[in-house]
């Protein structure tokens, strides 16, 4: 982070100093920014948030226990030096734009899209980090907390700063990026997440606008070719836009695209600066939409296509539980997408479980998408049917909500069966996988198969069968 005295920082947020020294040697916040006082460290400013359960307050003795040095409250704390406020959450907004007024040479890139958020900035960082120190968030911080906490942890020599951003509803987008004003911005796709929230496909895309309509006029819009309502967005932005996609106008195109029976896609990259044969480590066809919309930003940051193409071949999962392959000792291969799920990111699981599966039995562990509204049932059936159109041999359909996808006519060979939890799968599970199966697991975060799939990536353990040896205290 940026230094910030406790001054600076009651000065930004026009707080009040509580505790502070007056003389001697005053706090300096040099560490990161914390709103878990389990993630303090030498250095750190405490962010003490109320919410729903937990009042932040209680904890800033163990933030200070684990390096705190000052604390951003709404009301005066005797543990450690304070700023207090009227509004954390606004002050700590205004402490993030502070430390980014602060940075010299910083490109912020924004992106936004219905799936694919937390791979694609994953990947981008990785791409931008192999050519300039870069900052990206940690796993999915893509809210309102998740910004600033990314925000606040751009240093002096920061080149890049990449934000995911996410919505819940109209608005939102364009509260993050008057955190974080983009000069790129990303749009990857516009489907049906969060659909029960915003109440429509195109609410999402209003909201998913957002991000291009806060580019300024010297900016650059990154725009998929191949969803026909993000490309309409190009109408919404004073910037220069750049569509990416198979779409024979992309301004950057994926052709000569093939699949190997690991998942992987490799294809071939057109682009201004010519061309690029990408052969990815992510798994899933759908990453090579990804690939291209980071290869796009790379080259307006200036980085030669060679280097941003070796670096995108190069890049590994770094957020856990988005397409993690594990390959048991074995010969069952395990895969686990299980954070986030979607009707469009279940098709393309499938895609990818169906790649991988040549010659060896399937299973599809499928558990609910939420936050679909009244096409709940319908969505989850239809994800049940594309299953079967894949060609999955084991349909494991697992919870009440995600049932719907059991409920269809089994055709084509494939066996579907309902659970109505995690306990039971794992149990059915153990029983019945054999190497060489492959196992995908995807659902929505809260539906938990996630940490099933976790538990799966190691073999089921053999009793030993060895007659225990015997001693004179042993009961006969």
């Amino acid at each position: 982070m940026i230094a910030l005295s406790l001054a600076e920082i009651a000065a930004a947020t026009g707080g009040t100093l509580h505790g502070a020294p007056t003389s001697g040697r005053r706090p300096v916040i040099t560490g990161a920014v914390v709103t878990d006082s389990r993630e303090a460290q030498p250095g750190s400013l405490y962010v003490a948030r109320i919410g729903e359960s937990m009042d932040g307050h209680q904890f800033v003795g163990a933030a200070r226990d684990n390096g705190a040095v000052a604390a951003l409250t709404s009301r005066p704390v005797d543990e450690l030096p304070c700023v207090v406020v009227d509004d954390v959450q606004a002050a700590f907004v205004a402490i993030s734009r502070a430390v980014l007024d602060r940075a010299t040479n910083l490109t912020v890139i924004g992106i936004t899209g219905s799936s694919g958020k937390t791979s694609t900035k994953d990947l981008l960082g990785s791409v931008l980090g192999a050519a300039a120190p870069t900052i990206a968030p940690v796993g999915s911080y893509n809210s309102e907390v998740g910004v600033p906490l990314t925000v606040t942890r751009v240093a002096d020599d920061t080149r890049f700063l990449v934000v995911e951003m996410g919505a819940r509803g109209i608005g939102h987008i364009a509260y993050l990026t008057r955190i974080a004003p983009p000069s790129i911005g990303v749009v990857l796709n516009v489907g049906t997440a969060h659909v029960g929230e915003f109440g429509s496909r195109e609410a999402i895309a209003r909201a998913k606008a957002e991000l291009i309509e806060a580019l300024p006029s010297d900016g650059v819009a990154i725009l998929n070719a191949d969803d026909l309502v993000v490309r309409a967005m190009s109408d919404r932005t004073r910037a220069r836009v750049v569509l990416v996609g198979e779409a024979a106008d992309a301004t950057l195109r994926a052709e000569d695209i093939t699949v190997g029976s690991d998942g992987r896609a490799t294809f071939r990259a057109i682009t201004p600066a010519g061309e690029a044969t990408i052969a990815l480590r992510l798994v899933g066809r759908h990453h090579v939409g990804n690939a291209l919309a980071v290869l796009a930003v790379a080259l307006e940051c200036g980085i030669p296509l060679a280097s941003a193409a070796t670096s995108i071949a190069e890049a590994g999962i770094v957020s856990r539980w988005r397409m993690e392959v594990t390959e048991r000792p074995d010969g069952v291969t395990v895969v686990n997408d299980a954070y986030n799920a979607n009707p469009d990111s279940m098709r393309a699981a499938l895609a990818a479980l169906e790649s991988m599966g040549e010659g060896r039995r399937t299973w599809a562990v499928l558990g609910s998408m939420l936050e679909l509204g009244d096409e709940s049932d319908t969505d989850h059936a239809e994800v049940g049917a594309e299953a079967q159109r894949r060609g999955v041999d084991e349909l494991l359909v697992v919870g009440e909500t995600a049932r719907p996808m059991a409920d269809i006519a089994s055709v084509d060979g494939t066996r579907i069966r309902w659970v109505a939890d995690a306990d039971a799968a794992q149990a059915l599970l153990r029983a019945e996988v054999a190497p060489p199966d492959v196992v995908l697991f995807k659902s929505s975060r809260d539906a938990g198969l996630r940490w099933l799939g976790d538990r799966l990536t190691e073999p089921p353990t053999v009793p030993d069968q060895t007659p225990a040896r015997t001693t004179q205290e042993d009961p006969q």
